[in-house]
Order: structure tokens, then C-alpha cells, then sequence
């Protein structure tokens, strides 16, 4: 009988080890860090001036969610690091209260469409949901857990810009609580949906900067009567095209605009071309919040470098 070698015995257990190993994760391994720089802020002024509009603005991606897709859930840390790693990205995400009180990443009130959890999110405590699993779009499970706010927003500093989608019923004091202690007020954006959410948030932290909804000119003037200045806004213009008239308008004001292509406007670009990205950017948006970021910031990458544009505060 021949004699197996202990060599190849151990190669064969090594393999099969590493195999095994890498059986425990799902999609790509994701290294977890602040050891890349893409946004270059030294303060909240700098944010500022990167978010005015000036005829020479870098146009950008808002990945709605996080940017979810196959074996990458949707608000999860990885999620946001494996699009951060391929564009200098807006990271759109949600706020949910847990029964403790904590501040966590969850779009829903429920758990059972993203989780392996069920029933409500402010029902459970953090560590009750910290032994959940994170589902991808397609229910897939991962092995990726719900990530809590000030998680999240440590990891982003100089890597990401978050706005942040405060649910129902989470007090805009514990957000802007989070951000405070994690001195991350040059990557915030807070998310209102009214002129007196944004008053809210204003009245709380009149030095963070604010996604406000302006999808008319009188949206604009309540703001302004609300006493918040322009320099503190971006808009929210709606999912639809936007009126040229109203970009114009806001673009002299100094705010830039986002577009929401989520749903309808993704699927034209689906249908008619990835350069339809182009044509949102030159209809007047600044910035495109959508399902597809990947695509969409291939086309704003062929647009920025084919009209040299630039900002001493990307890398």
C-alpha cells in the first residue's frame, strides 16, 4: 500500500481549513476601517463649501439605503464600505429606535422583511437585535448584524457623507446626540420631510446642515421665513424631473439639488442608457439618490472627467 505523504496531508487540511473559513462570510470579505480617505473636511465649514452650489460642483451619487444588492443588506456597514470603495458616495440610511432606547439602522418598523428577526424594532433591545442576521434584497441571510448610529457614523468620518432618514417617533435630540459624540457633524445630513421638521432640527444644532423637501418656490420662502439660512440646506426636489425654473432659482441661492431617481427614473436609465445619468446631472440635479449607484456613478464618473471637473475636498 502506498504511503501518503504528511505533507500533502497537511496541504489537503490547510485547504480545506481556508475553505471552511471563508464559507463563514457572505458576498466579499469586507474589511472594516477609517484607513481610507475619500472626503477631505477639517471641520463643518469645509462641508459647507463642498455642499454650495457653483457652476464647477462634482455631481454625485446618494446611495439610497446604502446601496444594497446581492449578499450586501441594506443599511449595513459593509454595504456602505463596498460602495465607498468605488465612488465618493452620499450614504442615504435610516434611523429606528430600539426598546432601550438606542439609536440603530433599520428602514422598516418591522423586522421580518430585512432580519431574521420578527415583530417590531422598538419592541426589542439592542443586544436582542444585535444577534440577528441582516437579509440581502433577495431574503438572502448574511452574516452581517444591525449596525446601531453612532457605529455607523464613526466608521464614515473622511469616508462617506451620511443623510440620515430619522423615522417615525426617533427624537431628532438622539440624533443629533450621536453625531455630537461622535464628532461627525462634517459627514451629517440631517433628513426633514416639512419646513418645521427642518425648523426642529435647526432650533437643536443651527450648525448642521439639512435635507430639506423643495419641490416649489413657496417651499423655499417658508424655509426662509422659518429664519433657516441657505447655506445649511440641500434640496430635496422630488422623484420626478425637476422644473428647470426651480433649479435655477435654488442654484442662485447657492443649494444644490437632489434628485430622486429611485423607482421611475431608474428604470428610464435602465431602458434607455446609463448616459441618462448625464441628463438628470444637465436638467439641473446635483445630486442623484438612487437604487443603482454603481451605474449611475460610472456615467457621473465619464461626466466629471470629460468637463475636468473637480474639489480639493474629494481625494
Amino acid at each position: 500500500m502506498r504511503k501518503i505523504n504528511s505533507h500533502y496531508l497537511l496541504l489537503v487540511f490547510l485547504l480545506l481549513f481556508c475553505s471552511c473559513f471563508r464559507s463563514n462570510t457572505t458576498g466579499d470579505t469586507v474589511r472594516l476601517g477609517n484607513s481610507r480617505q475619500v472626503f477631505n473636511f477639517k471641520g463643518i465649514e469645509d462641508l459647507y463649501r463642498f455642499l454650495t452650489y457653483s457652476e464647477n460642483r462634482v455631481p454625485l451619487v446618494s446611495a439610497h439605503r446604502g446601496g444594497p444588492d446581492t449578499d450586501y443588506p441594506e443599511n449595513a456597514i459593509e454595504t456602505f464600505q463596498r460602495v465607498a470603495s468605488k465612488m465618493p458616495a452620499i450614504i442615504e440610511c435610516d434611523i429606528a429606535l430600539t426598546k432601550d432606547s438606542v439609536l440603530v439602522l433599520m428602514h422598516d418598523e418591522t423586522l421580518d422583511r430585512t432580519t431574521t428577526g420578527k415583530g417590531k424594532v422598538n419592541r426589542h433591545t439592542l443586544a436582542e437585535l444585535k444577534e440577528l442576521q441582516l437579509k440581502d434584497p433577495a431574503g438572502t441571510v448574511t452574516n452581517y448584524r444591525i449596525p446601531t448610529l453612532e457605529e455607523t457614523l464613526q466608521w464614515g468620518i473622511g469616508q462617506v457623507i451620511f443623510t440620515l432618514d430619522v423615522k417615525r417617533n426617533v427624537p431628532y435630540r438622539l440624533v443629533v446626540d450621536a453625531i455630537r459624540k461622535t464628532k461627525s457633524e462634517a459627514y451629517s445630513v440631517i433628513i426633514t420631510y416639512s419646513a418645521n421638521q427642518a425648523a426642529v432640527v435647526h432650533n437643536l444644532a443651527p450648525d448642521l446642515m439639512i435635507s430639506a423637501s423643495i419641490k416649489n418656490v413657496e417651499d423655499l420662502i417658508r424655509l426662509n421665513d422659518l429664519d433657516i439660512p441657505d447655506t445649511r440646506l440641500v434640496a430635496f426636489i422630488g422623484t420626478s424631473q425637476g422644473d428647470k425654473n426651480l433649479t435655477d432659482l435654488l442654484h442662485q441661492h447657492g443649494i444644490l439639488c437632489i434628485l430622486g431617481t429611485i423607482g421611475n427614473l431608474d428604470r428610464q436609465a435602465q431602458q434607455r442608457g446609463e448616459q441618462v445619468y448625464a441628463e438628470y446631472i444637465e436638467n439641473g440635479a446635483d445630486i442623484l439618490s438612487t437604487d443603482r449607484p454603481l451605474q449611475a456613478a460610472k456615467t457621473l464618473d465619464y461626466y466629471i472627467k470629460q468637463r475636468n471637473l473637480s474639489s480639493p475636498f474629494i481625494k
